[in-house]
This record gives structure tokens, sequence and C-alpha cells, in this order.
């Protein structure tokens, strides 16, 4: 894929009328994306697990004059089936369809060697950064059907390509989001399934992963998101079962 995030220049309105879920919507990359999203026209579903971190970016994209957005609060390391169809009900009731959905919330764990990782924890990162973008995309697939240009994308990272020392249930989480993209990107036809990677980030995660680097030195959220708006947009028509880098 011929894509050059330091040259893309997306329109003004490139995502009008769309409607675009955001996961982990409340701060940093997914908070960041939900804004941009909006300013470019897009109705954003803004999920998280913090209601008043969602209501802070609301409040954040009416101020902006977007388009008012909706909100829906669910904690992925505890939610049960019946609550990522409550979500699905919900869009279809106020919305009918969705036009894009961005699977960006995650956790870390914590970098430790795999013979000494807790069994709990992992199986804790591997739930919310695997099974429950699997589950909320099922879920929402009937929706993404009806849209005329649906777009899917999950939240990858370099250690999901090549394993590292030390970054355990999260680099292998990510190793299984990579097969599950490119599994869905194999059966949907004129649905496109792809992969981001943010890459060196100034967010919370990367300062729990590398607290000793020095911050100013990262691209900051909104620097990354000509790469999301480029496959969450129609300018990405025809790409999928693509890993796409930010940097």
């Amino acid at each position: 894929m011929t894509f050059d995030p330091n040259n893309y220049k997306p329109a003004a309105d490139l995502l009008k009328d769309r409607i675009i879920l955001v996961t982990g919507a409340g701060d940093g990359i997914g908070a960041e994306a939900a804004r941009t999203f909006a300013r470019h026209g897009a109705t954003v579903i803004l999920v998280g697990r913090t209601q008043k971190k969602l209501e802070a970016v609301y409040d954040a994209i009416v101020s902006d004059g977007g388009p008012e957005p909706s909100i829906a609060v669910i904690d992925f390391a505890k939610a049960q089936g019946d609550d990522y169809q409550t979500i699905a009900d919900a869009i279809d009731q106020e919305f009918g369809h969705l036009d894009g959905l961005l699977n960006n919330a995650g956790i870390l764990g914590y970098l430790a060697p795999l013979e000494h990782y807790e069994v709990q924890k992992w199986l804790e990162v591997m739930h919310v950064n695997l099974t429950a973008p699997y589950v909320l995309t099922q879920a929402l697939l009937p929706l993404l059907r009806k849209a005329e240009d649906p777009s899917i994308v999950f939240t990858s990272s370099g250690v999901g390509r090549k394993g590292r020392a030390l970054w355990g249930a999260y680099a292998v989480s990510k190793f299984g989001t990579e097969g599950l993209m490119q599994t869905l990107a194999d059966e949907l036809d004129g649905l496109r399934v792809n992969c981001i990677n943010p890459g060196k980030t100034r967010t919370a995660m990367r300062r729990a992963a590398y607290p000793a680097e020095d911050p100013s030195t990262l691209k900051s959220a909104a620097d990354i998101m000509p790469s999301y708006l480029y496959l969450l947009g129609p300018d990405s028509n025809g790409v999928s079962g693509q890993s796409l880098d930010c940097q």
C-alpha cells in the first residue's frame, strides 16, 4: 500500500454524514481521533469505561461545532455478550447503520519475561486487546454491512509483527489482532478491514512502557491523525487486509 501520512491532505468534509464508533474514546489517541473525525464531519459514538472522560470529549466536540456525538459506557474487561449487543441495538435504533469502527481501546499489562508473567494478567490483556474487539466487531457487522462504504480499523503495534522480549501478553495480543484483521479482510466482501500502528506516540501507555523516555521527542496523537482519517474515510476505498504505520 503506497500511502504517505506526511503528504496526505484530507478534505475538510472527508467524513461528512458518516457514523463512526471509537473505543477508548475517553483519552489519548481515542479522544483525539474522535475529535478529529468530528471536525471532518462525522457523528462519533464515544465508547469507553469512564463516563466523565467521555463527557469531556463530548463537550469538546460540541464546543468545536461538530455533530453531536453519542456516548456508550462499557468496561471491556468485564463486559458480557449482552453488553455488546446493547450497543449494537442502540446504534441501530438511533442511526440504522454504522460507517466506521475504530477498535482503539487496549491495555499494556506490564513488561516481564513470559516465564514470569502472571496468568491472570495474561488473560486480562488478551481479553481486552483481542477478544473484546472481536466480539464488538462481530456484534456490529450487520450495521456496518448497511453502510455504503464501511471500514473497520484495529489497533496494532510494532511488537505485534516481530516478537520482542519482555512485551508479554501485549505483544501476543497484537499478533492476534493482525491475524484477526487478515482473516476478516479475507472473509468480508465490500467491507474494508485494516490495522493501524500508531508508533512512538505521546500517550499514557507509552509513558508506562518507557518511563525514562523524553516525551518531547515523540509525536502527539494529533500528529498521527492523517492515517486514521485515511483509513476511516473514502480515500482508502479498496484498501483492505493491510497494516498501516502512522510514522
